[in-house]
Order: C-alpha cells, then structure tokens, then sequence
C-alpha cells in the first residue's frame, strides 16, 4: 500500500451497488478508487492490473461469482477483502467463521463505516497477510462454500432502505415490485415505497415460489394475483386482488402460470 492512501475495486454486477459504495466512500479522503468491475471476468482482470488494496465484492454474479474471482487470484496477490451480500444468514455465518468482512444489501451508512474502520486498521498491521491466508484456506473448500451458500430460508419481513431512513414490510403483505430507473417502487398494504434497491437485489431476497417476474421491469407475489387474463393476440395479464393489472411479457408467460399453478396446487 502507498503512503496511507488506500486504493480500493468496487465489484458489483448492479449499477446502482456500484454507485452506493462509489458514495459512501466519497466522505474519506484516505481512499482512493482504482477501479469498477461489472462482472467477474473484469474483476479477475482489475484485480491483477490494478493490485488494490481492498475490494468490494459482490458474492452472487452471474457466470463467475465473487468465491470464483478470488479463486482466480495468487493468495500472496489477494487484497483486503469486504463481501457484499443479499444474504444474511448462510453467507454471513460462512464469513463470521473465518473472520472476513461483509456488508448485507442494502447497505447501510454505519455497518459500512464499520466495515471500513475495520479494513482500514487490518491494512495498517500484519493482520492483512493473515487474513489473505486465511482467505485462501476459505476457497480451497468448494464444498463447504456452496452449502452455506445455498438460500437462507425466505425472510418473512424484509428491511427496504429508503431516502432517508429504514422500512420493514410483511413479505405477504407486498403486492408487487417494479423497477424505477435505479431504484424500485414496492407497493404494500395500498402504498408505494421507493426503494434504494435495484429490482434485482430485492428479488434475490425474495422466495422465488412466492415472487415471480411478470415481466423485465415487474415482480408479483403470486398470492395477490386473482385472475389471469388472455386476448386473442395473445397478449396476457395479472389481475391483483386490488385490481391492479400487470401486463405478462411473452417469454415470460409460460414460466408465470407454471409458477402459480405451482402456488395454487
């Protein structure tokens, strides 16, 4: 590490991630940000070409993971590393065990200061080599990794960060969810809560045998739908127990009355 400047990747498949964390770290003059990755193959590449000192890593990419990335890296080459997860129980138990860093999603200002004070006084001790190899001894066990990866079970309150503060919902009492630019509007109990949440981030969250996506921009919960209607050009929709009617998108008709066939039986 040069000087007392900490030089740091932010890795997250989400733009919106991406620019929460790019935030929140504006506020410390210590750090710089060497870089952002998209997916794995660009931190695996930034990673090597960058040689950061810390990393916020998204676990769950597609196609690479955030435990397939690192696999990626020399263990003398490993920086600093803070998880960023949509998960809070498997995942963090499996970090907690072996002493690594996380942040759950959304993420809050003071679990990230905490995060940060924490990293920022390992970078400046002999801890940061002992906690790469401890890193390493972590991801030479596939096995045990994928099963305290696996989905915890379905929460039946979420937190949703909002501007401004916190909101904790009832999951049945959601009707639906749909994207708002970077954000996401969820609709419970006959309001409309914005979410500083991208719809993918929420729907990781969610029990995907209650939430289906009705189309790119919308999830539904499956209990509040009370009936399914068709026309002639084969153009669908969801009609909600509040009547709200949400249009079904043609690639995604079959997979939608599956899953509520599924629900109903």
């Amino acid at each position: 590490m040069t000087s007392l400047v900490i030089r740091v990747l932010i890795v997250d498949d989400e733009p919106l991630a991406r620019r929460g964390i790019r935030h929140l770290l504006a506020a410390h003059a210590d750090v710089e940000i060497a870089g952002e990755a998209r997916n794995g193959k660009e931190a695996v590449r930034l990673l090597r070409s960058l040689a950061p000192d810390l990393v916020f890593l998204d676990v769950q990419m597609p196609e690479l993971d955030g435990f397939a990335v690192l696999r990626q890296i020399e263990p003398e080459r490993l920086p600093a590393v803070i998880f960023v997860t949509a998960y809070d129980t498997f995942a963090v138990r499996a970090f907690e065990t072996h002493a690594l860093d996380y942040l759950v999603k959304p993420v809050s200002e003071k679990r990230f200061e905490e995060a940060l004070a924490r990293a920022r006084e390992r970078l400046r001790s002999r801890e940061a080599l002992a906690l790469s190899q401890r890193l390493s001894r972590l991801l030479a066990n596939d096995d045990r990794i994928a099963s305290q990866l696996s989905p915890a079970p379905s929460p039946r309150r979420l937190l949703i960060g909002m501007p401004g503060s916190d909101l904790i919902v009832d999951v049945a009492d959601i009707a639906w969810i749909e994207a708002d630019d970077y954000y996401a509007a969820v609709y419970a109990n006959g309001k409309r809560h914005l979410a500083r949440e991208s719809l993918a981030s929420l729907e990781a969250r969610l029990d995907r045998s209650q939430f289906v996506r009705a189309h790119r921009a919308a999830i539904v919960n499956i209990s509040q739908v009370s009936e399914i209607r068709s026309d002639g050009s084969g153009e669908s929709a969801l009609i909600l127990r509040d009547g709200t009617r949400l249009p079904v998108s043609r690639r995604r008709r079959h997979a939608v009355e599956a899953a509520i066939r599924r629900f109903a039986g």
